[in-house]
């Protein structure tokens, strides 16, 4: 019998000690693996969202509440600023690019965002079908938005007021969807852009001419021309102007630090884990020695040398580590897998699961460590074992 086979009969013989040890190892595995899915995903939807603008420009507010209402569009927006100030922001020469965005309306609980073109571009965004919009009331739909809706070119709907579900409809005003562009893995998935004149044409049917005369955007996207902005620009767009200059590098830095603090103490609760796993661990395979004993000194008494005998422990510990990681690996990937369908705002998520990160590689390699670590004191004692005096006791 090889050694590989007289390790997992010995495994065998106690299906509920060595099944508990494998569950709290693939538990550590999968708490682990988990975190670093989603720490990873959450980054680079991050990077991606935010990759290229440089600064949010808005009204008197949070710098933090800025960013997320503007280049991610997870919060409401601090107010408006006037068009004029966009126009400002334009001609001033550390100014690459800006953007306008008016946000205040919403469609089955993605942003309807009024802009321009050029935040298409931005993104690299490209058509599935149809066109960008032309006219008044056109509007075109994120791939996440397409998917979620089932809205195709030529179909028409209804925004509601507000940023989320729920709030009024503008029943008198439908939009036409004009095209659908395809997957970006980028906040533009989750959007509907249509023109800045479509939500002025929504909003102001009750404002006298003068009001109208004096358009509002809700914030403004801007990308440096030279480093030099970076240095001057916002402060003097704070200390002159009566809106907030936020930088999403700054503030995403800042949100990823307390967010980290919480990614650490998971972390430090699977470390938990994957430690009295092991303890568990060595628990049974000091009990595999003593149950079987005798049978290692016959081993030994047919020839088996000492190095044999302390391998079979090993090489049940490094199994019993391997099921309990590939399982934990398993049930990390499914479950990041399944974040659309449990949790639907982390649908996008669920992408990651199709990845294997080098990190993982450390996971793997430390759950095998614990198991080989977890042999080492019984594989010592089986490799001291006196034969003589174990086979006398009988």
């Amino acid at each position: 019998m090889s050694l590989f086979r007289l390790a997992f009969a010995y495994a065998r013989r106690r299906p509920l000690s060595m099944l508990l040890v494998v569950v709290m190892l693939a538990l550590g595995v999968a708490t682990v693996a988990l975190t670093l899915l989603v720490t990873h995903e959450l980054e680079a939807r991050l990077t991606r969202d935010g990759a290229g603008i440089d600064l949010v420009v808005g009204a008197k507010g949070s710098p933090l509440q800025i960013v997320l209402a503007g280049v991610y569009h997870a919060d409401v927006p601090t107010g408006n600023i006037p068009l004029a100030a966009v126009e400002t922001l334009r001609r001033n020469p550390l100014v690459a690019q800006v953007i306008p965005l008016a946000l205040g309306d919403s469609f089955l609980g993605a942003r309807i965002v009024g802009t321009e073109r050029q935040l298409v571009a931005h993104y690299g965004g490209a058509l599935e079908s149809g066109e960008l919009w032309s006219l008044p009331l056109d509007a075109v739909l994120g791939s996440e938005v397409a998917r979620a809706s089932r809205l195709r070119v030529g179909d028409r709907f209804v925004g509601s007021h507000g940023l989320a579900e729920g709030g009024g409809q503008h029943a008198d005003a439908r939009y036409t969807v004009t095209g659908v562009l395809a997957s970006t893995g980028t906040v533009l998935d989750r959007l509907v852009l249509t023109s800045l004149d479509s939500v002025w044409a929504l909003h102001e049917h009750d404002r006298d001419a003068e009001a109208v005369a004096h358009r509002d955007v809700t914030m403004a996207l801007v990308k440096y021309r030279t480093p030099l902005a970076a240095l001057t620009l916002p402060r003097a767009i704070d200390r002159d102007t009566a809106l907030v200059a936020a930088s999403p590098a700054l503030e995403m830095a800042r949100l990823l630090a307390v967010f980290g603090a919480g990614v650490d103490l998971i972390r430090v609760f699977a470390g938990l884990l994957l430690a009295a796993s092991t303890l568990m661990l060595f628990v049974a395979l000091a009990q595999t020695l003593d149950e079987h004993r005798y049978d290692l000194a016959i081993m030994r008494a047919l020839g088996a040398s000492r190095g044999q005998v302390a391998a079979v422990l090993l090489i049940e510990s490094l199994l019993l580590a391997a099921v309990g990681t590939l399982l934990g690996l398993l049930i990390a990937h499914v479950a990041m897998a399944a974040t659309g369908w449990w949790l639907p705002r982390a649908g996008p998520l669920a992408t990651a699961a199709r990845t294997f990160l080098p990190q993982e590689w450390v996971v793997v390699g430390a759950a095998l460590a614990a198991g080989i670590i977890a042999a080492l004191w019984p594989a010592w004692r089986a490799y001291r074992l006196d034969v003589a005096a174990t086979l006398a006791e009988g």
